[in-house]
């Protein structure tokens, strides 16, 4: 029997964006099972809280074929790669920017753990420009996201925050 083929999708989704939606969905169909780590994010003030994050996440990847969950994280991305067994580290970009950070990243990967691959997927093309950025300043300014966001995230960026 062969071993599964376990990836790690990565980020601090705050929120989860369309574009990262069809990353997830298409890294599910490559592997026999994905796991998004919602990261802490010490080094970001976030708008949602780390579990408003992984609900979000939750609901995004309701019913998407394949084994697909959602679960927080702190620490280095290799280390939640040895912890459960991970072949490989999915990460989305959309531009030259984001292929030269996450290029440098993967070498570094490399390096603290040579026995997993980094695989790029691009989203769709008309996701590229989508950011959870700037879809959280366009939420704040009042700006309609529902082309950039599922309905649920949507409607959470219409609420106050929680108070941490």
């Amino acid at each position: 029997m062969a071993a599964s083929r376990i990836a790690v999708y990565s980020g601090t989704f705050d929120p989860i964006t369309l574009g990262h939606e069809d990353v997830i969905r298409r890294a599910a169909g490559l592997f026999d099972e994905l796991i998004v780590a919602v990261a802490v994010a010490h080094h970001k003030k976030t708008r949602f809280s780390l579990n408003e994050r992984v609900a979000l996440v939750e609901q995004a990847v309701q019913g998407l074929p394949g084994r697909v969950r959602a679960l927080p994280f702190d620490g280095l991305i290799m280390d939640l790669c040895r912890e459960h067994r991970a072949q490989a580290v999915v990460r989305g970009i959309r531009n030259l920017t984001d292929f030269d950070y996450e290029a440098q990243m993967a070498a570094m990967n490399r390096k603290l753990h040579p026995g997993v691959e980094t695989v790029f997927l691009l989203p769709q093309a008309e996701l590229q420009c989508i950011s959870s950025t700037l879809v959280r300043e366009i939420a704040k300014l009042g700006g309609d996201v529902s082309t950039m966001v599922n309905p649920a995230v949507a409607a959470s960026l219409v609420t106050p925050p929680l108070q941490a």
